[in-house]
């Protein structure tokens, strides 16, 4: 779903500059799912507007209003105004899991083969 800025007056997001941006959203989530905040394409592309954290992360325990933490990597300063579809949403199921310590981990393929080490094709 998309999110609306809820405010008062138009805000300002400078170049360079990130804010918390609120929407006027409360909600209470079952436990074992949680909400990303991502952002919108089309502020991403057409003025550098995103998410900071994203996806940003709320958990099922959460009951404050949902704000979304914006930044400006764009040219020019961005006025948002009240209304306007600042981020998108997701309530996604997730697991629970227990850590066990292992002196030694399983082998694969890739092993620790990290960043660019599975090629480009």
């Amino acid at each position: 779903m998309d999110l609306r800025a809820n405010l008062q007056s138009p805000f300002m997001l400078r170049r360079g500059e990130r804010a918390l941006i609120p929407t006027g959203l409360f909600m209470e989530l079952t436990p074992g799912y949680e909400a990303q905040i991502r952002p919108r394409s089309g502020l991403a592309y057409k003025h550098g507007i995103t998410v900071l954290n994203s996806p940003g992360t709320i958990d099922s325990d959460y009951r404050g209003e949902i704000k979304v933490l914006l930044i400006n990597h764009g040219e020019a300063d961005f006025e948002i105004s009240d209304g306007e579809r600042i981020a998108q949403m997701v309530i996604a199921a997730h697991e629970r899991i227990s850590w066990e310590s292992s002196a030694e981990l399983g082998k694969s393929n890739r092993d620790a083969g990290g960043f660019g080490s599975t090629g480009t094709k």
